[in-house]
């Protein structure tokens, strides 16, 4: 059975409720390494590639080193979901994404067991988990968004939200606030990551494998 063939496939992994406890994880996440593991961005490579510039032009080459790790790992990222999506989209047993959610978990379950002194090992495996996410679940009702960033998604939502007041067209304004919402739910999960990691240090990015299950656990409900 192809992705987009059946009515089940092509809902449940584009469906609000899994993108909800995704974006949530993806928040949580980015909290998580910048709170817990040096101040390094799991999902952000904008500011990683900002903060890896002003290290080397300021001389602290050795400092850039963290800043690059997650970058090369988030490019493995992309393509490793890239692969599976080849390999397997055509597979009935389980969904492909639902293959990717799998191996998020269990390597997000791996890094709360990590220390201090694996910081840099932690922010590899989280910008990679983060790569997987962004690249696997993008769409919701066909409207394409970012679970891991927000830049897109609000501009995206400033456009929509034009749209409607200049054409009052009523999927504009559901569009604008699809987006927006998706903005809202990564701050609620980025704020609780904060807290969250103040609390439990290393281990907190276990309640991000828990938001990860939860949504592996809705692509197995129709939604109509």
């Amino acid at each position: 059975m192809a992705e987009n063939d059946g009515f089940f496939r092509r809902q449940m992994s584009d469906s609000l409720v899994t993108a909800a406890f995704v974006v949530l994880s993806g928040g949580f996440q980015d909290a998580y390494t910048y709170c817990c593991r040096g101040k390094v961005f799991a999902n952000a490579q904008t500011g990683n590639i900002v903060l890896m510039s002003a290290n080397l032009l300021s001389g602290e080459a050795a400092h850039s080193v963290k800043y690059i790790v997650p970058l090369l790992s988030f490019l493995l990222g992309i393509m490793a979901a890239e692969w599976v999506h080849c390999r397997f989209k055509s597979y009935e047993k389980i969904h492909w994404r639902q293959m990717i959610l799998a191996v998020e978990i269990a390597l997000l379950f791996g890094v709360g067991f990590l220390p201090q002194s694996a910081n840099s090992l932690a922010n590899a495996l989280v910008s990679f988990v983060c790569a997987l996410q962004v690249q696997s679940f993008h769409k919701v009702h066909g409207c394409v968004y970012a679970s891991t960033m927000c830049i897109g998604n609000m501009r995206s939502g400033a456009e929509a939200l034009f749209a409607f007041f200049h054409t009052r067209e009523k999927e504009a304004l559901q569009k604008a606030l699809m987006y927006f919402s998706v903005i809202l739910l990564f701050a609620v999960g980025a704020g609780f990551g904060s807290v969250a990691t103040a609390h439990f240090g290393e281990r907190a990015i276990w309640i991000s494998c828990a938001l990860l299950i939860a949504g592996f656990v809705t692509m197995f409900i129709k939604e109509r």
